[in-house]
């Protein structure tokens, strides 16, 4: 089967969230299962080609107000076996200095960036092969789906492709002014409850979700909770409608960059068979935050936190408690960046405890490393989760994860029961300060028995959420889709038959 990507950002050439670690992932999955994949992306000024080749020179785009010109490149040979990647370049739209925004808000044309982007690619398609199914990904490239439903429903070449949409966050919609749909050249009709129209403005991924032959998300709890009031945003009565052709398929990890036997990151290698590499890792990870007494400090459990700092990943739970926290005998290093006041908080509690609350504002990959195998926990309370990734990532370096039971990370967190000896972390239901502080010392009290403590340590490395799974789970998808519009093409050519011939 033919599987055309498209989406907006995809490691190792593009990047702000999880979403580019599983375009960059699952089309390898895919691939090694026999099927044919062409990831589309935009080419930004972040994209590094080293061999880029123009696979098509020119494709004209209509807008309202003038036609653009855009064209495809490729990345050239150094790309997996069975997966081609082809970049839309517009420079006026895509060489800038970040993906969808300044520090001042997004930017105001991304309506017209990813429409065009959109259009190029089903264009780009006719030329480079017309796949069997488009996976679109997100609100940037929701409008694909809407434009072979509606722009180019009579076009033959499109007529047997099926759509799957994936869903990674319900919070990012692309919601844009009524008037943006004459501009994109897209039908007035589209403004409708049953379309796209969302109190009065028009919303891109409301389009995908309607128009889509299947919808997936990135984990079966997440797809049952965006179908509630609380987590829908708005959007939960159209999921609740196409409830059948909805499902969750929970996001793999690459084990060929995140796993303690193999990271070139850290300063020793560990397994389940001989742990005690984790300690010399441990140390690295107090040393490189500035921790003092390190061979002192190595006794005490650390808490890891990789995150962008907001409300959704728990941090306003984290301030309510942070006082408290640091007068349990335990260290907590910090990376990440976000809203103003999380970063305050914890340079100031870096200030007040600074061997205890140690804190980079930045992202870096590196220590991002160095966090996963060098701490003995890692604390995810957030409000919502469509699938996470780092928890993942933290079973397989024996860093027990502290979570809430939300989304992906009720999926993938069982919860410890030391007197069976089973379980892979701890979680907690009740999105209050209270229920964050009393798992964290419920895990910081489980610490105090090393023998249980490994035993726990050892059952989360021992779980596999490789991308094969992911990938055969797809492959079923994209089956039930192709069977969903091969019927909606049946009952089209039926309704045709019956319509009188006037003469």
């Amino acid at each position: 089967m033919h599987i055309a990507f498209a989406a907006s950002e995809c490691v190792p050439f593009s990047k702000t969230g999880g979403l580019a670690d599983v375009v960059g992932a699952l089309p390898r999955a895919l691939a090694a299962l026999g099927h044919k994949v062409s990831v589309y992306l935009p080419r930004y000024r972040q994209t590094k080609l080293a061999d880029p080749q123009t696979v098509v020179r020119s494709i004209t785009i209509p807008f309202d107000d003038k036609y653009r010109f855009c064209s495809v490149v490729t990345a050239g040979a150094n790309t997996p076996a069975g997966v081609r990647f082809y970049f839309v370049e517009y420079p006026p739209y895509f060489d800038r200095e970040a993906l969808y925004g300044s520090p001042a808000g997004d930017y105001p044309d991304n309506a017209e960036r990813f429409a065009l982007f959109s259009r190029a690619v089903i264009e780009a398609s006719k030329v480079l092969g017309v796949p069997h199914v488009f996976h679109c990904h997100d609100w940037q490239s929701a409008l694909v789906p809407v434009m072979l439903r509606t722009i180019y429903a009579e076009d033959p070449a499109f007529r047997d492709v099926a759509t799957v949409f994936t869903i990674h966050n319900m919070g990012y919609q692309g919601l844009f002014p009524s008037d943006t749909l004459p501009l994109l050249m897209l039908p007035w009709d589209l403004l409708t409850m049953s379309k796209m129209e969302f109190f009065g403005q028009v919303n891109f991924l409301k389009g995908a979700l309607v128009l889509s032959d299947y919808v997936t998300t990135v984990s079966k709890k997440y797809s049952q909770e965006i179908q509630t009031t609380e987590y829908g945003f708005g959007l939960e009565g159209v999921l609740r409608d196409r409830a059948a052709t909805v499902t969750g398929i929970l996001n793999g990890v690459d084990y060929d960059e995140w796993s303690p036997q193999t990271d070139k990151f850290t300063v020793a290698k560990y397994s389940p068979q001989d742990l005690s590499g984790k300690l010399q890792c441990k140390k690295d990870l107090l040393n490189a935050f500035g921790i003092a007494n390190v061979d002192a400090n190595s006794k005490v459990p650390v808490i890891g936190i990789v995150s962008r700092f907001a409300a959704q990943k728990g941090f306003d739970l984290i301030a309510q408690i942070m006082d408290r926290l640091a007068r349990e005998e335990m260290i907590m290093v910090v990376l990440g960046s976000g809203d103003k006041p999380y970063e305050e908080m914890f340079v100031r509690m870096n200030k007040q405890f600074p061997n205890k609350i140690a804190c980079k504002v930045a992202f870096d990959n590196a220590i991002a490393h160095k966090i996963e195998a060098g701490s003995d926990m890692f604390l995810m309370p957030s409000r919502y989760e469509p699938c996470g990734l780092n928890q993942i990532y933290s079973l397989k370096y024996g860093t027990v994860p502290v979570v809430r039971a939300t989304g992906g990370l009720d999926d993938t967190i069982e919860p410890w029961d030391a007197r069976t000896g089973k379980g892979t972390g701890f979680k907690f239901s009740d999105y209050t300060g209270e229920a964050l502080l009393a798992t964290i010392k419920q895990a910081l009290l489980s610490y105090q028995d090393p023998s249980s403590w490994q035993t726990l340590m050892r059952n989360g490395m021992s779980r596999d959420f490789s991308w094969g799974a992911s990938a055969r789970e797809y492959g079923k998808i994209y089956d039930r889709a192709r069977q969903v519009r091969a019927s909606a093409d049946a009952v089209a050519a039926s309704d045709l038959k019956k319509e009188p011939v006037l003469g």
